[in-house]
């Protein structure tokens, strides 16, 4: 964490369930976003706390005709606790296995303010792809029409699938840059949105409003692919966060 910053909110999983002050399930349809195949559902079978660590874990079923379905979790904190810049950071060890892809990202509080998705902004601080667990992704998603800026990094050694590593955003009016475990990999400084029909929104918009912070792991999609006999759907396939933390500049 950097130096002029002080804790504002933290998250250590710590008890025996999630804290719903500060989180909120979410349910979505398979192909809701991206073509992915899991179904969102609400409850402790996809996303629950245990050994003070959040565990995300995506299910396979296979009715009795042999059509095979997919579930997983996704929380977030909208409305119950949101940021307007600083420094995010989470403990995190990704799932393995093809058609996984865990995140820690966060969307807008009011989405609307600028204009639905992509307009209103992105920030992707977490993306690994289950097949390829030594290489993590960071991404901006703004503007109409949709633009984005990517920046990846990795591991010399070791694997985001089996060890934790700590992925981090600091986010300032003018820059944000990614880290990992400590280490800039990616920084961007400019960016722009609009509504159709309308001049562009005045820099830094759209990241000049308060964002929220999800978690989840999707199945299959447009990026990952979907998942194949290699696949696993055991303890190997289930994202764990030691900790989600939020630090803010100390005088702004």
């Amino acid at each position: 964490m950097k130096e002029g910053y002080r804790l504002v909110w933290e998250e250590q999983f710590d008890g025996d369930a999630l804290n719903m002050d500060n989180w909120s399930y979410e349910c979505h349809q398979p192909g809701w976003v991206n073509q992915e195949l899991q179904e969102y559902l609400e409850g402790s079978d996809y996303a629950y706390v245990k050994d003070g660590k959040l565990v995300i874990w995506p299910h396979k079923h296979v009715d009795e005709n042999g059509r095979v379905t997919y579930t997983s979790g996704r929380i977030n904190t909208l409305h119950k606790q949101g940021f307007q810049y600083g420094w995010f950071e989470a403990r995190i060890k990704v799932p393995q296995g093809k058609g996984f892809l865990p995140a820690f990202w966060m969307m807008p509080v009011e989405e609307a303010f600028y204009g639905q998705w992509p307009k209103c902004g992105e920030i992707d601080i977490m993306e690994v792809l289950g097949h390829q667990t030594d290489c993590q992704y960071a991404t901006i998603h703004y503007g109409e029409p949709h633009r984005q800026q990517q920046g990846s990094y990795t591991l010399e050694s070791g694997d985001f699938a089996k060890e934790y590593h700590v992925f981090a955003c600091q986010w300032e009016p003018d820059r944000i840059s990614f880290y990992v475990d400590g280490e800039e990999i990616c920084a961007v400084t400019d960016w722009f949105t609009a509504k159709e029909g309308e001049d562009r929104k005045p820099y830094p918009a759209p990241f000049d409003q308060p964002f929220y912070i999800i978690l989840n792991v999707a199945v299959g999609g447009v990026w990952p692919g979907e998942p194949d006999d290699t696949t696993p759907f055991d303890e190997r396939a289930a994202m764990k966060v030691d900790y989600v933390r939020v630090y803010q500049k100390e005088t702004v």
